[in-house]
């Protein structure tokens, strides 16, 4: 018997190859869609999972309301670790990372250098807490000594290519001789942070410090088995009471009891490793995360994709049921009974599923390539895995399964007699339902097209708003420090350059760039109440022009004034945050040292325009500029607009070489850098594109077929209103009028749902464009224009065809 119904199945599939054709196509589309998404989901939801801990891991957050500034860290104090592994049961072992930025590396004994940016210090219980497995050195002897490196295989392919690295020297910036004393596997690409060195904590003077007012070092905890995050979470207060408390009274004169009641508080809290890419982004974390909202989108993309190619595969076969109508009475005039008409258009159905599923594998396989490039992952298809598979067979099965159910119950229990009178067409002719799924894969799409434009708006607002600085021709060298006594000498041999405007060398940049966070207060007055937390940036008196900033009051610093070096710039918000009603002249304090014992006064002499120097999420914070002419650090390189920057690179690679031969030379853009910035942004517009097309695309395969089944259903009313004097354009408007009437009702659910998620999503800015009514309206003109695209040559074919055709057998 199944082989019958599988003879029939192909034999129907063949006769109707064009419906047969769409409904695998776009089946099988929507399928490898939702198949790569799931992919990306699945890997997102991995991250940190290599660990064999991983469920006991967990990072210390730090949450500091103090100085007018709230902020949350992936950081905290120094000795923190410490006092949790001595004093808290509960703590199996915690260690600290201490990030660095980027550094010039070499082997000892060699010229060449490397720009290598994955480098921290860190302590030996790194390998106690994470899965880092070692294929050289002994793991207790590792990073327990000043001046040691254990470093990543990549790494010691890159530096020693075949030789044992254990034993031998790196030289850092040219300057510090370090010993590798392991080298461990590289960390897997699902992991929060991708590190090539570790450099030991034993040698860095700021891990050794006692202050518990300080958050700088990551700090990891393995807890143990059945002990309560929260519990631990209260202890780690404790400490920070008992610890914290006399050095609070001693910087800021007051307790923390007093701070408390004024509004301030310092809280800490246990926060799932596991959790760390999708639902953290705090202030130093050790790389960009993901965003788990964005995890959701695309699972409801992929959802939505596949259901409306699931609706065209139902549409369709609920569709071309009713022309089956009289073989399904013939059948049973012939004596089929009802269970083997269900058999017979259930198989149908599943054939068709299997066969588009097994279409959706090979695309998904040829696709895989472009997706990663879009996701910026390293996905594939997990053959190996028989649960893969498995979902598969189950997919198709429940697909086939739901598609053809409805015309299987449905007409299998009908009399025959009936169905041969035709009284069944007539009854399934209202479409009902067709027009409901009609009205829902347009709604769908709309939203996508509303997704995408109200994304591509943002970008665009966040590239041309004025950020208080001018990004566009900035030339940034990052090693430039490194040239030690001949920096100055490089520096000079820039700026004679006449296609240079000025040039300028600090760390501190608006855009990825060094962060200083400290606490200021006006000088004579009580810390616990005019303090502020600020960004402290030290510049040279190049800064403002170099950068494209503007003054809104006083001067900047100038190599005139011998007393700049004890004065400062403050930016607006910094005036507003300290109540100055005239800043000019008056005088702040911050402390001179870590230690928080000593501290020096600074005049204000100038008011610095505000200027976006965090991305647009955030709003300007409070920051001062503190003079510092002699600084030895990366350099920015402001050029003239008409320049042509090929020749100029190559003018200044030939400086760079002139001075510092095996040195690499590395260069950027600072309106690159800030573009990088909202890389994810960009990433989800183009994501929700290329699947807005798509979903479009699938939804139009079905309308097209749905178009022609119209048509054909059609054909002798066609032929009669022909007759009766009906022109082409009547005929036209009359086929196409239904699905534009249904396009408008899926705009009318779209719309309201579409303005919810586009507010939702900016709301993640504090600098945000609009959202415009023309949005809504270009996606509605979109699905419409593309609808009716889709129905005109079926509509102008009906019209176009001779009625006597139709009315032959009249």
């Amino acid at each position: 018997m199944l082989t019958n119904y599988l003879k029939i199945a192909l034999r129907n599939l063949h006769k109707q190859r064009f419906y047969a054709g769409i409904n695998i196509l776009g089946l099988s589309i929507g399928v490898a869609c939702c198949l790569l998404i799931s992919l990306f989901v699945w890997d997102e939801l991995g991250y940190d999972r290599y660990n064999e801990k991983a469920d006991r891991i967990y990072r210390v957050n730090s949450d500091i309301n103090f100085g007018g500034k709230h902020e949350t860290y992936a950081v905290a104090q120094a000795p923190l670790a410490a006092a949790l592994r001595d004093e808290v049961p509960e703590v199996e072992t915690a260690c600290r990372f201490r990030q660095w930025g980027s550094r010039l590396l070499r082997r000892e004994g060699t010229t060449q250098n490397f720009n290598e940016e994955k480098i921290t210090w860190a302590d030996n219980e790194i390998f106690d807490v994470f899965t880092l497995p070692l294929v050289g050195g002994e793991k207790a002897a590792l990073l327990t000594e000043p001046n040691t490196i254990v470093i990543s295989q990549s790494a010691a392919k890159r530096h020693f290519g075949d030789v044992n690295p254990v034993g031998q020297n790196m030289i850092i910036d040219n300057q510090t001789p370090v010993k590798v004393t392991g080298v461990f596997k590289d960390i897997p690409r699902a992991s929060h942070f991708h590190y090539d060195f570790f450099l030991s904590m034993a040698g860095l003077e700021e891990a050794q410090s006692p202050v518990w007012l300080s958050h700088n070092f990551n700090t990891y905890v393995v807890i143990k088995p059945g002990a309560d995050p929260r519990e631990i979470d209260r202890k780690i207060e404790a400490l920070f009471k008992k610890y914290a408390a006399p050095q609070v009274k001693m910087a800021i004169g007051a307790t923390l009891e007093e701070l408390e009641a004024q509004g301030s508080w310092a809280r800490y809290t246990l926060f799932p490793v596991t959790d760390i890419h999708l639902k953290s982004s705090l202030v130093a974390e050790h790389e960009a995360n993901s965003d788990v909202a964005y995890v959701w989108i695309f699972s409801a993309i992929a959802l939505f994709i596949l259901l409306i190619a699931c609706i065209n595969f139902m549409n369709l076969a609920t569709a071309r049921s009713a022309n089956r109508a009289k073989e399904v009475g013939m059948r049973k005039v012939l004596g089929s009974v009802k269970q083997q008409l269900v058999g017979q258009f259930l198989t149908e159905a599943i054939l068709m599923s299997a066969i588009a599923f097994s279409l959706a594998i090979l695309i998904g396989e040829m696709a895989m390539p472009y997706f990663n490039q879009l996701t910026n992952k390293e996905l594939e298809m997990p053959f190996g895995h028989i649960g893969f598979f498995g979902l598969l067979v189950a997919g198709a099965l429940l697909v086939g399964m739901m598609a053809g159910s409805y015309p299987a119950f449905y007409l299998s229990a009908f009399r025959p007699i009936e169905v041969l009178k035709g009284k069944l067409k007539s009854n399934m002719s209202s479409g009902w339902l067709r027009h409901s799924l009609v009205v829902f894969q347009f709604a769908i799409s709309m939203l996508l097209l509303v997704g995408t434009a109200v994304i591509y708006r943002q970008l665009n607002f966040i590239q041309n708003k004025r950020l208080g600085f001018d990004k566009e021709q900035v030339l940034l060298l990052g090693d430039a420090g490194s040239l030690g006594e001949k920096f100055e000498g490089f520096k000079n041999s820039l700026e004679a350059l006449p296609e240079v405007k000025s040039t300028t060398s600090t760390c501190y940049l608006p855009v990825n760039s060094c962060r200083s966070d400290n606490t200021v207060w006006i000088d004579g007055k009580s810390r616990d109440q005019y303090s502020l937390q600020m960004q402290c940036w030290w510049v040279d008196d190049h800064y403002l022009s170099t950068l494209g900033m503007e003054m809104v009051d006083g001067r900047f610093f100038s190599k005139d004034f011998a007393t700049d070096s004890a004065a400062t710039v403050i930016n607006e918000t910094a005036v507003k945050k300290f109540g100055f009603e005239n800043p000019i002249g008056q005088k702040i304090d911050q402390f001179d040292d870590i230690s928080l014992q000593t501290y020096r006064t600074y005049t204000v002499v100038g008011v610095i325009k505000d200027f976006n120097y965090e991305s647009l999420r955030e709003n300007v914070g409070p920051l001062g500029f503190f003079f510092s002419p002699k600084q030895k650090s990366n350099l920015a390189i402001r050029f003239d607009a008409t320049t042509d920057i090929g020749p100029l690179i190559d003018k200044i690679r030939r400086e760079w070489d002139a001075v510092t031969p095996g040195l690499p030379f590395d260069y950027n853009f600072l309106d690159d850098r800030f573009r990088r910035m909202y890389e994810s942004e960009q990433r989800l517009g183009n994501i929700f594109i290329v699947f807005a097309g798509l979903a479009i695309f699938i939804a139009c395969l079905g309308l097209l077929a749905l178009a022609a089944f119209t048509a054909e259903r059609r054909t002798k009313e066609i032929g009669v209103r022909k007759v009766l004097g009906a022109t082409t354009g009547n005929i036209f408007v009359l086929l196409t009028s239904e699905f534009t009437k249904w396009v408008l009702v899926a705009s009318l659910i779209a719309i309201p749902l579409a303005w919810w998620g586009a507010v939702k999503w900016l709301e993640n800015f504090a600098y945000r464009s609009p959202v415009s009514w023309w949005v809504f309206a270009l996606a509605l003109g979109v699905a419409l224009t593309v609808a009716l695209l889709t129905v005109s040559l079926q509509a102008l074919r009906a019209a176009w065809a001779n009625p006597v055709e139709s009315l032959r057998s009249e």
